[in-house]
């Protein structure tokens, strides 16, 4: 069985979030960019299932800007990017 994990990329949970000046949306200048944690928790589980033979092969899959998230075999990058484990 194949696990598929969508992931995303958002802002850091430590850093305080600024709103643009003319308030059209956040401020992502010199922002520290985190993985979701909750997908983060996603990634880890479907770890834990290919290790303990439930699963043959874990997918991340992120939509937009590249994700690292440790060692990978493989990384497709188009507009989809995914992450074999």
């Amino acid at each position: 069985m194949k696990i598929l994990v969508p992931v995303k990329r958002v802002i850091d949970y430590n850093v305080k979030v600024r709103v643009k000046a003319d308030q059209t949306g956040v401020d992502l200048a010199n922002v520290k960019m985190a993985l979701n944690p909750f997908c983060e928790i996603a990634v880890e589980e479907a770890v834990r299932l290919k290790e303990a033979g439930v699963a043959t092969e874990v997918v991340a899959v992120s939509i937009g800007v590249a994700l690292y998230l440790g060692a990978f075999d493989y990384v497709y990058q188009l507009v989809l990017q995914t992450f074999v484990f």
